[in-house]
């Protein structure tokens, strides 16, 4: 979560940073998603998660659904995971590598605004730990959650079109977050399927 990342790359579409009320098929979307991504990626995936601000049950979000995808080893899975996710849709997004070392991020819809993110990482990875923490300790603490939305609504007012501003005007945030949940020691519970 403390990764510098180029502001080149980070466009939300082009347009205005949307937070959108929780849309309570946001989950249904996601298990829709997980299936099609199991059918298509087969024996190279090892567990299929919905992560980010949609996957928390009342939380507000940028409308698109976050999947979190891992693999054995991504070498192996780099050349037939962007061919089996890009008649699904999916772009994958070479330029992130570079904030994102060990990470293959994709992104389907139209540019702006995206539907859905995958990020398709080894389970061992530091980050994967880091996205199911913050999803996690966020499902359980529903007043953080509610503050996390309001604050990423006022940030998406101040900031626009700014993402990159967006996302690092709410890094402290999700630091905060991040360090209480490894302080309550608890292991992360997943929606492996």
């Amino acid at each position: 979560m403390t990764r510098e990342h180029p502001t080149v790359v980070e466009r939300y579409g082009g347009g205005q940073i949307t937070i959108s009320d929780y849309d309570p098929t946001w989950p249904a979307q996601f298990e829709r998603e997980r299936t099609r991504l199991r059918a298509a990626l087969g024996s190279i995936v090892t567990t299929i998660e919905h992560v980010g601000s949609t996957a928390v049950p009342g939380l507000a979000a940028k409308p698109i659904i976050d999947v979190l995808v891992g693999v054995l080893d991504m070498g192996e899975a780099r050349t037939p995971s962007i061919e089996a996710l890009e008649p699904l849709g999916y772009r994958y997004v070479a330029e992130y590598e570079a904030w994102l070392p060990g990470e293959m991020l994709f992104r389907k819809g139209t540019p702006g605004p995206w539907t859905h993110h995958v990020h398709l990482m080894e389970p061992s990875s530091p980050r994967w730990d880091e996205l199911v923490l913050v999803r996690d300790y966020l499902r359980t603490h529903s007043q953080v959650a509610t503050a996390y939305g309001s604050l990423k609504k006022a940030l998406a007012v101040v900031f626009q079109e700014d993402i990159a501003g967006f996302r690092d005007a709410k890094r402290p945030f999700l630091q905060a977050v991040m360090a209480k949940a490894r302080a309550e020691g608890k292991p992360p519970a997943t929606n492996a399927g």
